[in-house]
């Protein structure tokens, strides 16, 4: 009776084994690395303006860290298939690396030395919003002209125009719509301008791009 106790106990640790063995498998530790490696990628800033860049950057760990070759693939917005060693680097003797990107559009990222593949990392890409006024030292109750582009196009795209309040917070006053241009999208819009105040734009996000936000204009009101 103890000789079939034994056997049926050996069954059960042959079983039970490589359900630990993948509890213990860590992101960034997939298949293909050596001993103790891992694969580490992060990126700043993000979210990044349209036409600026980022800086995707991380470290391998390991023994066998230094002038290991780094493949970088991208996959944009709407993310459905993988673009492979859209770039390459090597890392440094502290396994160290990175990259500079200018994404048009939100993109994932993932990086992979051999077989060993980094965590994925979602860029999003704001709206690049400029804010021109036809005055900023308008005489109190003038219209002022509010005019501006953003870019990559999007025509129809939701224009909120906004003024600080005494708190900081900014509250919109008027709305509008981009609209078709050569370059990108064009907006404009007339306001009464009764007194001093603090402004900007901004435009409404969508499925391949975060909201975008002008930089602050002041009018300065006089009678």
């Amino acid at each position: 009776m103890n000789r079939i106790f034994l056997i049926a106990s050996a069954l059960s640790v042959a079983i039970v084994l490589p359900g630990v063995a993948e509890a213990t498998h860590k992101p960034g530790h997939q298949g293909g690395g050596g001993p103790q490696e891992q694969l580490s990628l992060g990126a700043k800033p993000n979210p990044v303006v349209f036409g600026r860049g980022t800086v995707l950057s991380g470290r391998l760990t390991g023994n066998n860290k230094a002038g290991r070759t780094v493949h970088l693939d991208g996959s944009p917005y709407p993310f459905t298939s993988v673009v492979p060693n859209i770039a390459t680097t090597t890392t440094s003797a502290s396994g160290d690396f990175s990259f500079t990107r200018k994404p048009r559009l939100h993109t994932r990222y993932r990086v992979h030395v051999g077989g060993l593949f980094s965590p994925t990392v979602t860029v999003l890409v704001r709206q690049r919003v400029s804010l021109f006024l036809s005055d900023s030292t308008p005489r109190r109750g003038q219209l002022v002209r509010f005019s501006g582009r953003s870019c990559p196009t999007h025509d129809g795209a939701v224009v909120s125009i906004q003024k600080r309040t005494s708190t900081g917070s900014f509250r919109t006053v008027r709305r509008t719509r981009l609209r078709d241009a050569s370059r990108c999208s064009v907006y404009s819009r007339r306001l009464r301008i009764f007194r001093d105040g603090v402004f900007r734009t901004v435009i409404a996000r969508d499925a391949d791009h975060a909201r975008g936000f002008s930089r602050r204009r002041s009018v300065d009101a006089h009678s």
